[in-house]
């Protein structure tokens, strides 16, 4: 696993009037700071990525569907530097996934649904000068194919 990156399986607690299922809470030891909230929603056959943050930590769940989520490590003085995780979270596996800065990330339905993905970000969203660099998803030097492995 990439170092620093942090997955914590969520516990979803259902009754016979549905579920709740808490993602964050101040007192997780994975928890640091709130910037904001945000819902981003991913489309089957796309991939939304890859960008990193510079500053930012994001704390990824995904509230609809199911997402193949991949990072890469770009940090020069990492451990696991040039290294690969690919997760498969959503609704039958849920669980947050803490992505640090400078780990390149993008994500993928998987199936033909719709993935909602919610991010509760460290930082503010600075419309000014954001803190968002964007890299090509197939014209990159990331070792990494998105498309589908069947077999």
């Amino acid at each position: 696993m990439i170092e620093g990156v942090v997955t914590k399986k969520l516990k979803v607690v259902p009754d016979e009037r549905g579920f709740l299922m808490e993602m964050m809470r101040s007192d997780y030891p994975e928890f640091q700071k709130f910037g904001q909230a945000y819902l981003t929603v991913g489309y089957p056959d796309v991939v939304k990525g890859w960008h990193y943050h510079k500053k930012q930590t994001d704390n990824f769940f995904i509230v609809k569907g199911m997402a193949k989520v991949v990072l890469y490590d770009m940090r020069e003085d990492s451990g696991t530097n040039g290294a690969i995780d690919e997760f498969f979270i959503g609704e039958r596996n849920p669980a947050m996934l803490l992505i640090p800065p400078m780990v390149a990330h993008g994500f993928k339905a998987v199936g033909s649904e719709a993935v909602y993905l919610v991010n509760i970000p460290t930082e503010l969203y600075n419309y000014e000068k954001p803190d968002e660099y964007r890299i090509d998803p197939y014209d990159n030097n990331i070792p990494y194919d998105w498309k589908l492995k069947e077999g």
